[in-house]
């Protein structure tokens, strides 16, 4: 009965080492197999979303170039013709929105190389608080590319405002 109760307390030694040895280093390798396959699937998925949207903007690359292509010949005047055409935009929103016709400096910009070039405009107008208003948004809603920087009112004579008004009109060089 000895060698069977020996055998009984060796076997349930044996399970122990097993189970501590083989069994439970086994669950954890086999638990962090799983993370990690889950890991580099979640990976995968989101690779696959990056590259169908690089796919997509890949596919409308020919179309933005064909646009850029575009804007720059019909949006930016060359260099040449930036002048006049600064004067002739001016000129028209001045008259459009019944302000005194404006004085004008232009400045080149040669810092910045750029793909377009600025012409720095400074303008300086009078008139009444509407039609400033009106003559600034048709300067910015122009169909050339030009943006305001900055503008400043003060009160003129006889009820009239003062606008001073920085601007930049894009050029191709």
């Amino acid at each position: 009965m000895r060698i069977f109760e020996a055998a009984g307390l060796g076997m349930l030694v044996l399970d122990l080492l097993m189970y501590f040895a083989v069994f439970r280093p086994l669950r954890k390798m086999k638990a962090s197999a799983q993370q990690e396959h889950s890991e580099v699937r979640q990976m995968l998925r989101d690779q696959r979303i990056r590259v169908e949207r690089l796919q997509k903007f890949q596919a409308a690359l020919p179309e933005a170039e064909k646009r850029l292509v575009d804007f720059t010949t019909e949006r930016a005047p060359s260099r040449r013709q930036g002048y006049s055409t600064a004067a002739h935009l001016i000129q028209k929103a001045a008259d459009s929105a019944g302000v005194k016709p404006p004085s004008v400096g232009f400045r080149i910009d040669t810092t910045h190389s750029d793909p377009l070039q600025r012409l720095g405009l400074e303008i300086n107008t009078e008139g009444s608080y509407k039609g400033m208003l009106k003559f600034v948004h048709a300067l910015e809603t122009s169909e050339d590319f030009i943006l305001v920087r900055e503008f400043s009112f003060a009160p003129g004579e006889n009820g009239v405002v003062n606008l001073r008004l920085g601007a930049d009109l894009y050029l191709t060089p």
